[in-house]
């Protein structure tokens, strides 16, 4: 689905924002892309939408090229930015209006999204709505269009506890084997139980691209019992419980995944990453 081979941007000849980057991405699957702020994330899925241009490398979605700006492109992809302008419209007005440029748009999927994160009224103004209720009407439509790529920047941003887990709820009653979701956060939690891969951005770079369950096979996530091999920890914290470590699965004990141990371990440990996920196989298909 996703196609990204020996990608380079920059905003200034002197500053890299992305360099070499290679990764494969397929449909079927929501998609994490995690990252400190400012280290790449937004940039990354600007380019996936064909929004920017790269300096070096190439993007290919399916068969398209998102800079060329296909109309068969545009209509089969939905990008919700962190921040979006005022929009003074009616919810229903908005959807009548902008649901024309997506032929596989649903008004009934849009008002049983819209119904899952409890907003009933479709008579509202968008701009007299809260920052995270327009947040919540935006990511009902663009579920509602059902396009094959979707590509969420931020989303859980000035959202609540509860609206958040709506989110979860309502994202993985959705996708299907025929959609690919890239959803980028730096609050690693509001992903927990949700994405299917995991794409760790750091240095300019892809650190980490596996999905769960390889990342299971190779890593070991609970609570440490002093028996650990020396070398095989690559990240340990303090928890109410005890002491919490990522180390070396060798004894391929099965354990839950930890978005924000593992987010904690890669930074930490870099090369240890690299070395259990190879770049080579920067691929999830």
């Amino acid at each position: 689905m996703i196609e990204i081979e020996n990608l380079n941007f920059g905003y200034r000849k002197n500053r890299m924002v992305l360099q070499d980057v290679n990764l494969h991405l397929g449909k079927g699957l929501i998609h994490g892309l995690l990252g400190k702020n400012g280290v790449g994330k937004t940039t990354l899925l600007r380019l996936i939408a064909g929004l920017s241009f790269p300096d070096g490398g190439s993007v290919r979605i399916g068969r398209f090229t998102p800079t060329d700006r296909k109309v068969a492109f545009l209509s089969d992809m939905f990008f919700l930015p962190e921040e979006f302008p005022e929009i003074r419209l009616r919810i229903d007005r908005y959807a009548k209006i902008n649901s024309v440029f997506y032929p596989a748009f649903s008004n009934e999927d849009f008002r049983t999204y819209l119904r899952e994160f409890e907003i009933d009224d479709i008579k509202q103004r968008m701009d007299k709505l809260s920052y995270g209720t327009r947040k919540k009407v935006l990511i009902a439509f663009g579920l509602a269009c059902h396009c094959s790529l979707m590509l969420l920047d931020e989303p859980t941003n000035g959202l609540d506890i509860p609206s958040k887990t709506q989110f979860r709820r309502v994202m993985l009653k959705a996708v299907d084997e025929n959609s690919c979701v890239v959803i980028s956060t730096h609050q690693v939690r509001d992903l927990h139980n949700l994405i299917d891969s995991i794409v760790i951005l750091d240095h300019n770079n892809i650190l980490l691209n596996a999905d769960s369950r390889t990342i299971t096979d190779r890593l070991y996530f609970g609570l440490g019992d002093g028996s650990e091999q020396e070398g095989d920890v690559l990240y340990s914290e303090q928890g109410l419980e005890g002491q919490y470590v990522v180390r070396v699965n060798r004894d391929h004990q099965e354990s839950n995944l930890d978005i924000e141990l593992l987010f904690n371990a890669a930074l930490t440990d870099r090369q240890r990453i690299m070395e259990l996920f190879p770049k080579d196989k920067n691929t999830v298909i």
